[in-house]
């Protein structure tokens, strides 16, 4: 689903493009993942697991671009990469549809600036606009801040799932299950 460009102030008075990142931004997109990776242990990958070539991204931008449902949503701090949000749908059968699952990431330098936050809510937004009745996330259970942000913005708790997450020094984390319902 291509979104269409949108400006937006943070309280900081930095100017912020919201937008459906194109094929230019491939590049970026990959450092960014390899950043955001190496920044915290709370994305799924490591950075050097992140191992597609830039005409790979570019392709799947393309495919997200085309979707009818599922989208990423970029965000440009004076035209700098600095966070993304996507809503995938879990599956085209009747049975699960109308489920979304939703990924952000933000540059550390980027953190508790509300810019988070204003992502999830576009996402929510769009999401619901896209015909999806709930969106679900995984969060890591050590990861208090996006926990808070996640149920400020309306997701509840679901389940939790015991050592979803095998770091590289052997420690587990587990994963809190969060769901948004668009109607409600």
């Amino acid at each position: 689903m291509y979104i269409e460009p949108e400006e937006i102030i943070l309280r900081t008075g930095q100017k912020v493009i919201l937008k459906s990142p194109e094929a230019a931004d491939a590049a970026a997109l990959l450092e960014y993942m390899r950043q955001t990776s190496e920044e915290t242990h709370y994305m799924l990958r490591y950075p050097e697991e992140i191992c597609i070539s830039v005409e790979q991204e570019r392709e799947y931008i393309q495919r997200l671009i085309e979707d009818e449902t599922s989208f990423m949503l970029a965000a440009f701090v004076e035209g700098e990469l600095a966070g993304n949000v996507g809503v995938n749908q879990l599956g085209s059968w009747m049975k699960i549809r109308h489920r979304g699952e939703l990924g952000i990431a933000l540059k550390e330098k980027f953190f508790n600036l509300g810019l988070g936050s204003i992502l999830v809510k576009e996402a929510l937004q769009i999401a619901r606009n896209a015909g999806f009745e709930q969106v679900e996330l995984g969060v890591f259970a050590d990861n208090p801040r996006a926990i808070h942000v996640y149920e400020r913005l309306g997701f509840r708790r679901t389940g939790v799932i015991p050592g979803a997450y095998k770091l590289k020094n052997n420690v587990y984390c587990d994963e809190i299950q969060m769901i948004y319902q668009c109607g409600e």
